[in-house]
């Protein structure tokens, strides 16, 4: 990283009258901040519009694994900087066993993960933006996008500061990275799936020195509603932060039968179990107890139409496996860089639109058959009865079955197959048939 990114703030001008751009980017958060600085640092004029102000909070488990470090590695930051966590793997806890799980050594990615604050991870990275060349404007909500007759998106309308004052940011490409309320995508018409149910998350952060150092991300699979007793469609978390406090939370994907989660009388029954020593207790709370949508599975499609371009939470990214969000915002985020960079290069009108076209085919080709495969596993599997069936006693005693499931569920196998395990795992996934329908027309 350099000192400048290191050091020096968002440079957030003021955003009079609005502003041209070859591209406009809707939202600072990974996603928006991870485009904006592969755009800059492709020459392009890259325009990020944030309606808050640096550093803020948001709803995550703070965890990234070792799919998300390869991108932090790839945008050059500094991740022996102080402020980082290192994980060796994942705990998983269930029926009265726990096993550790190392993170994959050998392939491409790297063999640990890392876990920072929310409140210093966006911060971080939209300086880094910044310091790339992307002209940043805080305090500045999008409200609705600007088209021409064709219907295409040519750019943003905004309200900034205390008095609302209405802007318009005009750029022939637009990149959407407003996390999942999805202003301008609904806007352009782009619904999210009403069939693709909506996971729920709730996290709090508590002071304990006890488990704050732990190397290990742990997981909890038999967790019980508090409401009905059932188990948990989800799972319950603690990430050590090293900072003296850890991220305490479950998700769930509620299953359409057994209707909405009570996550705050879940998590509460749930740290009631834990052992007294490790501080999760309300006099030891160093946050309110936060929640927030995980709109998972592509469940926004099309990825790419007229001008926009979806990236991260709000096209649905979020991986159906395991409610990760960070890692798959960030790599989506490069692949939408690159194909606009590219496309800007072109010399006609249609030239530019095929070469946009790609980035949906690209995220396909990556995410496709891998998310269609976790979203059946999700309604029949995880929506019903959580992770405990994954978890069976003959599973945990099995060193080779688990490394395969930690792998399946957090995305981490190579290919080319690096060992017998990948080879497996792609095979699998490669039996999921294609998406119907994929060159159908787009919404106008």
């Amino acid at each position: 990283m350099s000192g400048t990114a290191q050091q020096g703030e968002p440079q957030a001008g003021p955003a009079a009258g609005g502003e041209d751009a070859e591209v406009i980017v809707v939202g600072a958060g990974p996603a928006g901040s991870a485009a904006a600085l592969h755009l800059a640092r492709s020459g392009v004029d890259v325009l990020l519009l944030e309606k808050g102000d640096f550093p803020r909070e948001k709803v995550c488990g703070d965890g990234l694994t070792p799919r998300g470090v390869h991108q932090l590695i790839r945008m050059g930051i500094d991740i022996d900087a102080p402020g980082w966590m290192r994980s060796r793997g994942m705990r998983w806890v269930c029926g009265g066993r726990e096993v550790n799980i190392d993170w994959p050594a050998g392939g491409r990615y790297p063999d640990f993960g890392l876990t920072r604050t929310r409140h210093d991870f966006d911060h971080l990275l939209v300086r880094h933006a910044t310091a790339a060349g992307a002209r940043l404007r805080t305090g500045v909500k999008a409200t609705g996008p600007v088209t021409d007759r064709a219907g295409r998106i040519t750019g943003v309308t905004a309200v900034a500061g205390k008095d609302g004052e209405p802007l318009v940011f005009r750029a022939p490409v637009v990149i959407a990275a407003e996390g999942a309320s999805a202003r301008t995508a609904l806007a352009m018409g782009l619904e999210r799936d009403p069939r693709r149910p909506l996971a729920t998350a709730a996290r709090r952060y508590y002071r304990s020195p006890e488990r704050s150092m732990d190397e290990y991300l742990e997981l909890w699979a038999d967790l019980r509603c508090s409401r009905t007793g059932r188990d948990l469609p989800g799972y319950g978390w603690i990430f050590p932060l090293g900072d003296g406090r850890v991220n305490v939370g479950l998700g769930g994907l509620p299953h359409r039968r057994h209707g909405g989660l009570d996550l705050r009388g879940s998590l509460d029954l749930w740290l009631a179990r834990l052992p007294r020593e490790w501080g999760l207790t309300e006099e030891n709370a160093d946050s309110p107890l936060r929640s927030a949508a995980l709109p998972m599975g592509f469940n926004r499609r099309p990825q790419y139409a007229r001008g926009l371009l979806l990236v991260g939470d709000c096209g649905g990214m979020i991986s159906p496996w395991s409610g990760e969000g960070i890692s798959q915002a960030l790599e989506a985020a490069e692949v939408a860089a690159e194909t606009v960079a590219l496309a800007l290069t072109r010399s006609s009108d249609g030239g530019r639109e095929r070469a946009l076209r790609r980035y949906g085919q690209e995220m396909e080709r990556r995410w496709g058959r891998y998310y269609r495969l976790g979203n059946a596993v999700g309604d029949h599997v995880f929506s019903r009865v959580g992770y405990r069936p994954l978890l069976s006693r003959r599973v945990m005693a099995s060193p080779l079955v688990l490394d395969g499931l930690a792998r399946l569920l957090t995305h981490l196998g190579d290919q080319p197959a690096n060992d017998a395990i990948d080879t497996v795992l792609n095979t699998v996934v490669r039996l999921v048939p294609a998406r119907a329908g994929r060159r159908s027309r787009l919404p106008r």
